[in-house]
């Protein structure tokens, strides 16, 4: 193609509050489509505006219920039937994406079904953020930009200027993101260990490392019920620490995850705003990342190197 093809930017129904931001700031309007659902549930989607020979984006984050999924998938397969030159499926946040492996006999590998269902719409390329688990990236066949929050966080956990800094990580997963946090800052890093018996229900937790007189900064990918976090917390207060800061991605945010963090000793939880947060909590604070998305889509278009967006 010996001129560049037109760039249009959509955004599936619920991700409509983030698109809006990535748009104003990337300088494009926001492009049309409808959505329209019938009596029993079903629903279809159209672009309103011609697509031929564009090179599409479709932010779109697929968290619950799977319908965010399924509308993601049929935006794809109207953009492949209507010409598109490329499509880009850019979802801030990847759901199903704990499901990564067989943790037990007889189980989805719901990542891995999610991919190859992008894949079968025909998406050209993937956009997301802080996956549950870096491998996710390989169950796909087309280039996937795996974006990280640090480009934002580590300059927030900067400017709070806290004497006495260590970086915690929730749990053994975590360790690997809380250390290349700890190394960057050139701060202490300590572990939460935990066991479970069943999904969001905390046996046993200890902390590895020494907390006492220090402001301490948990980092994850996301807070789901907040049981983890808020225990981790009030027993990190009890060991002497002096504040408890959360610092994650992504906000999910169900069940309990409000009451917990209220009633914990948390100084406060920073979420990005990946996923829609309702603002009921005074300890909870948002920053956005849509600029960090605008600016990855502009350099995406433009054929540049995105290398320079992770800082740690």
């Amino acid at each position: 193609m010996s001129h560049q093809p037109p760039i249009k930017i959509f955004s599936g129904t619920k991700s409509r509050y983030i698109a809006e931001k990535i748009v104003k700031e990337y300088g494009v309007e926001l492009g049309n489509t409808t959505f329209i659902e019938f009596s029993d549930g079903e629903f279809t989607t159209s672009f309103e505006e011609t697509v031929r020979g564009a090179y599409v984006f479709i932010i779109q984050s697929t968290f619950p219920p799977s319908d965010n999924l399924m509308e993601l998938l049929f935006m794809i397969d109207a953009a492949k039937r209507a010409s598109a030159y490329k499509v880009v499926a850019v979802m801030p946040y990847f759901g199903f994406a704990r499901q990564d492996r067989k943790d037990k006999p007889r189980v989805a590998i719901g990542a891995k079904l999610v991919a190859n269902l992008l894949t079968a719409a025909g998406v050209d390329r993937i956009m997301t953020m802080d996956l549950h688990a870096d491998q996710i990236q390989g169950f796909f066949d087309v280039p996937v930009d795996h974006l990280y929050a640090s480009s934002i966080f580590v300059p927030y956990i900067k400017n709070l200027n806290l004497d006495n800094l260590v970086i915690a990580a929730p749990d053994m997963g975590g360790t690997k993101r809380a250390n290349a946090y700890s190394k960057f800052l050139g701060t202490p890093m300590v572990i939460c260990h935990k066991s479970r018996k069943k999904a969001n229900v905390i046996d046993e937790m200890t902390v590895i490392g020494e907390v006492e007189g220090k402001n301490v900064v948990i980092l994850d990918d996301m807070i789901d019920t907040a049981g983890t976090v808020a225990k981790a917390a009030d027993m990190m207060m009890d060991k002497g620490a002096l504040s408890v800061r959360v610092i994650v991605t992504h906000g999910v945010l169900s069940g309990p995850a409000y009451e917990r963090i209220n009633d914990s000793k948390i100084t406060e939880v920073v979420v990005t705003d990946s996923l829609p947060i309702k603002p009921i909590s005074d300890k909870i604070k948002v920053v956005s990342v849509a600029d960090l998305f605008a600016d990855v889509i502009n350099k995406v278009y433009n054929c540049q190197s995105i290398s320079s967006n992770f800082i740690v």
